[in-house]
């Protein structure tokens, strides 16, 4: 692993000028595009609920994605130290974020993983790895709200080995 400092860099354009700038509140689309190096485009926007596009990603989902994503790799990578062979992982993430007119802000982040791994590895360590990956995660030592995890662990089915 590479300690030290690393360095990130993103671009984000705003898409939507609709002709008149930011004349108005309503007169500008929220639209943008994230973009870093060589990679697909990421076709951003605000959520519906601050007149953004629904269709396009927006950053609190992007927060969350980034929260989820961020434990799954420190996740893959202690188990496959410790030996136990993930087979599949799902996370259904969920965020709460309180709009007021003082300040908005996430006031939590639950991750709901839920893992298979193969037959006979240890469910218990497997159950404990995740909350040494909530430790190491980047993202999770970063913000200012808790994020909680509340795995769930199988074995694969017998019958698929």
């Amino acid at each position: 692993m590479a300690y030290g400092e690393h360095t990130y860099r993103v671009s984000v354009q705003w898409t939507g000028n609709k002709g008149s700038g930011t004349s108005g509140y309503r007169a500008y689309g929220r639209d943008h595009v994230i973009r870093a190096g060589a990679k697909p485009d990421i076709p951003g926007s605000s959520d519906p609920a601050f007149l953004g596009d629904a269709t396009r990603w927006n950053p609190e989902e992007l927060l969350l994605a980034s929260a989820s994503a961020c434990h799954k790799l420190w996740y893959l990578h202690l188990c496959a130290d410790a030996g136990i062979r993930v087979v599949d992982y799902f996370d259904d993430a969920r965020g709460t974020m309180l709009d007021s007119p003082e300040q908005g802000r996430f006031t939590e982040i639950v991750l709901h993983p839920h893992v298979v791994i193969r037959r006979g590895d240890d469910r218990a360590l497997a159950v404990e790895l995740h909350h040494k990956a909530h430790s190491q995660c980047y993202v999770a030592n970063s913000v200012n709200f808790p994020i909680r995890c509340e795995p769930i662990v199988d074995y694969e089915d017998s019958s698929d080995v």
